[in-house]
């Protein structure tokens, strides 16, 4: 029999949650995808170095301030990290716009048009690369443009709710990454429950109530289950679109030979109850101020990335001052 891993991968695209090119190479996922806080962690080993200073060439040789040159940098950092894995992956990998420009879309916009030229300078498709935007109204409303006008394809990461993967089906994106693993924590932090099994998985739950409407109302977007916690959760959504998961837990699956059985399916979403529902800016605001999980959730996790992305520039600013005075 094959193992859990090989089973997964039968009835669901594998993707590597990692910026470790190495895990990549030796667990073969068909995509890959990064954020801020995946990027600092490979930036800090030895053998990424080439890619900084590769990074930090580029920014100096733009010029200006600064910052501009912090920014050129960051931006070409993102870039080469995603060229290496698509050496590696036979699919997408997608590449995050910073998320201090969650609440401007049209910033957003010009940061994702950025991102792909540079791919594009470098001899690849944008066919080939994700924009990651976090699923506040505004980024979705920059996807949607991003979709429509220029062809991109968007990620939209953050999710915990049920509006905001409505609206981002209505907004024709490409694919959604909605959190299990951090649903699963608020719930755990706050509710006094300590485990929720399998399918009693809140987040689980949400991914599977959202996969469901998407197949039913035949909405072109595709779901992509991120953040787990445990092997348990993955098993639980075998059959979903995608699903991102980290190194540890491939390890897992890999060296189990459990039995695996298809959770999710077009035949079974075409049965379910759910009817469907029309979103609007104020509604959505209004669904997402009602849901503490979801509002609690989406203001940490753009936090988050965000000091990340701080944390990585605090990193490559004496870089650059050396670069410059090496000059």
């Amino acid at each position: 029999m094959p193992n859990t891993l090989e089973q997964l991968k039968a009835v669901t695209t594998v993707v590597a949650d990692t910026g470790d090119f190495e895990a990549m190479k030796a667990f073969k996922p068909t995509d890959a995808t990064t954020n801020p806080s995946l990027i600092l962690a490979a930036a800090s080993l030895p053998q990424y170095k080439p890619l900084i200073e590769k990074a930090i060439q580029y920014g100096n040789k733009l010029g200006g301030e600064l910052s501009e040159k912090l920014d050129n940098t960051m931006d070409m950092l993102c870039v080469l990290f995603g060229l290496e894995i698509l050496k590696i992956v036979p699919g997408r990998v997608s590449t995050e716009v910073d998320a201090r420009l969650s609440f401007n879309k049209n910033a957003s916009v010009a940061k994702a048009r950025k991102i792909i030229q540079l791919y594009e300078d470098q001899g690849i498709s944008k066919d080939r690369i994700l924009i990651k935007l976090a699923s506040t109204w505004e980024g979705i409303q920059a996807a949607r443009e991003l979709e429509a006008n220029h062809g991109i394809h968007c990620n939209l990461t953050l999710l915990f709710n049920f509006a905001q993967a409505v609206a981002c089906a209505e907004a024709g994106v490409t694919l959604i990454s909605p959190f299990v693993g951090r649903i699963l924590d608020w719930y755990i932090a706050n509710t006094g429950v300590k485990s929720f099994p399998g399918e009693e998985d809140p987040g689980v739950i949400s991914v599977t109530k959202i996969y469901n409407y998407y197949k039913k109302f035949g909405y072109k977007t595709v779901v992509m289950g991120a953040s787990f916690r445990n092997v348990g959760e993955i098993k639980a959504l075998a059959g979903c679109d995608l699903l991102t998961i980290s190194p540890k837990l491939l390890g897992e699956l890999e060296a189990s030979n459990e039995n695996l059985q298809t959770k999710l399916s077009v035949e079974n979403a075409l049965k379910s109850s759910l009817e469907k529902i029309e979103i609007d800016e104020p509604t959505f605001r209004w669904m997402l101020n009602e849901d503490q999980m979801a509002t609690d959730k989406l203001s940490d996790g753009i936090r988050k990335f965000a000091a990340d992305s701080i944390k990585l520039e605090e990193t490559l600013k004496p870089l650059l001052w050396n670069c410059a005075a090496n000059k």
